[in-house]
């Protein structure tokens, strides 16, 4: 019986093209969804990934720390200057939440 082969026969072999290898570079899948009429490009981020990078999520005003998997999302027609770092759970959220959230001093930060 002979030893399974785990590794690809040729590059051309993967499968995957050129923009596929693009789009998982950074640790995840790219698609498209649909929020207050455009359309958004949406990039799922490994915490290895992002490694030595903090960001503010625009949905909490909070950080996320680094090493932290996120979410990236910017409208379709622009370009990187509008890419924003959102946690997983406030982008899930996005359609629930205000346009603005603004916390009392004392409000507990979740």
């Amino acid at each position: 019986m002979s030893p399974r082969r785990n590794r690809p026969k040729g590059a051309g072999s993967s499968g995957r093209s050129g923009e596929d290898d693009r789009s998982g570079r950074y640790g995840g899948w790219q698609s498209t969804e649909s929020w207050r009429g455009e359309d958004w490009s949406v990039r799922n981020v490994a915490g290895a990934s992002a490694q030595g990078k903090s960001y503010r999520c625009p949905g909490c005003d909070q950080l996320i720390p680094d090493g932290v998997p996120h979410v990236v999302a910017w409208p379709e027609h622009s370009g990187v200057d509008e890419r924003r770092h959102w946690h997983k759970a406030c982008w899930n959220a996005k359609d629930r939440r205000t346009t603005r959230v603004q916390r009392s001093r004392n409000a507990p930060r979740f």
